[in-house]
């Protein structure tokens, strides 16, 4: 669910559990977001109750009330400004502000874990993009295990200034440009990162072919069900699937150049 509604989001979305509910809070401007009020909606076998309400016009400084530090693959710290680091970790420090993710949602967890991996195998060096890169706290991270030059595309404004902002408070240097994934790809890193929707991700390896194909490719954003199709699209252009992790009903998966 939430893979498709920051498609549809323009402003972010967040996603909270308790016990018996789920909720998304989706954030926008006067008159972007329809009213729905309250819905009955099918899921398998059972039925929901879907009900919707406004929030107050201070949204953007709602996310403080539930971004906590987070410890991912035993090494990064992710935490907010107003949190100390964490001794003997990486720290990374993710105020997302208007942009979406804080590093706390599994699929950028996953990409995280394997970004490690990677950096274990002695892979950490060379040039790096991160395609989507919201609040860059997936580039920040790589930056951090050591590469570089790292480039950082984004369609939305918001999350180019919020991938600023964190990348300024954690010292590390990142080219950030606008882009529309959609409608085209610049030549990329021998490295990228892509914490996207399955869309996205199969219009990306529709794209990839010769000298724009990648050494090493990691993708997340994937529901359970999404994967296979997406590896198999990556599978065509000359990609093979290294690993595949879950997070809950999140996939991400690690690709190789053939």
């Amino acid at each position: 669910m939430l893979a498709e509604l920051t498609v549809l989001a323009p402003g972010g979305v967040e996603e909270e559990h308790g016990p018996g509910y789920v909720e998304y809070a989706i954030y926008g401007g006067e008159g972007e977001l329809p009213d729905l009020g309250t819905l009955a909606a099918v899921a398998g076998e059972g039925r929901l109750e879907v009900s919707t309400s406004r929030i107050p016009d201070d949204w953007a400084d709602r996310w403080q009330d539930f971004h906590n530090p987070l410890l991912v693959g035993g090494r990064f710290w992710l935490r907010p400004s107003w949190e100390a680091p964490r001794e003997g970790s990486i720290d990374i420090v993710v105020d997302p502000g208007r942009a979406f993710g804080t590093g706390a949602h599994p699929s950028t967890r996953l990409c995280l874990e394997l970004l490690l991996e990677l950096a274990e195998a002695g892979e950490a060096a060379g040039a790096l993009t991160d395609l989507g890169t919201g609040t860059g706290v997936l580039a920040i991270a790589a930056a951090k295990l050591g590469w570089a030059p790292i480039l950082c595309l984004d369609h939305e404004r918001a999350a180019l200034e919020t991938a600023a902002a964190n990348a300024h408070a954690n010292g590390v240097r990142l080219e950030l440009r606008r882009a529309n994934l959609r409608e085209g790809l610049p030549p990329l890193a021998p490295t990228v990162l892509a914490n996207l929707t399955a869309p996205l991700l199969r219009g990306i390896a529709e794209r990839l072919a010769g000298s724009l194909r990648p050494d090493r490719l990691i993708c997340s954003g994937l529901l359970a069900g999404e994967d296979d199709e997406v590896s198999a699209c990556f599978g065509d252009c000359g990609l093979d699937e290294v690993e595949r992790r879950a997070g809950g009903e999140w996939r991400a998966i690690s690709f190789a150049r053939r």
